[in-house]
């Protein structure tokens, strides 16, 4: 099938500001979208730049806007969007170059959190055991590949870069909810400070935008009753 895919362009050695590009490629309906990339970069314009690692839904390095919402390219079928594709970079970050953005501030509020496992209990003579019951308690976020859907979804964080974001705050939940861990204290100046866990304001486009599924706004909900009652 024929595709026409615009695409939001911008060098910032040459360009004064971003444009579009428009490209009409040949595709099958159950290409994905990083397929019409690919096809746009190894046969039309080899100055596209985007990233890409997997191309199966695991290194969320693909993630951008399709179509208006934040997606994976590998993970989203020709199908799904239709023949007429709008491909942009995620917002609020600095863009480096076409798709591609900046996201050394995200892996900042990431690190933030002190997403491991903080335990200075000595060691116990076996594995530190837990019941099927207490991983159920943040299985779901542990399904997290950073690849900035949510926190580039979310309100909050375009009117305040400040704000640690989902991303940052699904990890912290990953670790907080762990029996195995002992960390809560060490992580409260960065998950229950203003720009935190409360610059939430519920909206659920992080749970919309999230390609795995995971109940994002429910585990930032589930760590402002931890800091409340606990």
């Amino acid at each position: 099938m024929e595709v026409t895919c615009r695409v939001r362009r911008y060098n910032p050695t040459t360009d004064e500001k971003p444009y579009y590009a428009t490209y009409t490629v040949e595709v099958e309906s159950t290409d994905r979208v990083l397929d019409v990339l690919n096809e746009i970069k190894w046969h039309h314009d080899g100055t596209l730049t985007y990233r890409r690692s997997c191309a199966h839904g695991v290194c969320g390095s693909d993630a951008m806007r399709i179509n208006g919402r934040n997606r994976l390219a590998c993970k989203t079928l020709v199908k799904e969007v239709g023949d007429r594709i709008t491909v942009e970079p995620m917002m609020g970050f600095e863009v480096v170059r076409d798709l591609v953005v900046d996201l050394d501030s995200f892996f900042e509020k990431y690190k933030s959190v002190k997403p491991y496992l903080i335990n200075d209990d000595p060691p116990p003579a076996g594995e530190r055991l837990q019941s099927p019951e207490e991983r159920e308690l943040y299985d779901d976020t542990t399904k997290c590949i950073l690849c900035g859907a949510c926190t580039t979804a979310c309100p909050s964080f375009w009117g305040n870069r400040e704000f640690v974001g989902p991303a940052a705050l699904v990890n912290a939940h990953r670790f907080i909810f762990d029996s195995r861990d002992k960390g809560l204290d060490q992580r409260v100046g960065a998950v229950g400070s203003r720009e935190g866990v409360w610059r939430c304001r519920t909206i659920f486009n992080c749970t919309d935008a999230c390609p795995r599924g995971i109940k994002v706004t429910k585990a930032m909900e589930d760590v402002k009753r931890k800091l409340l009652y606990d």
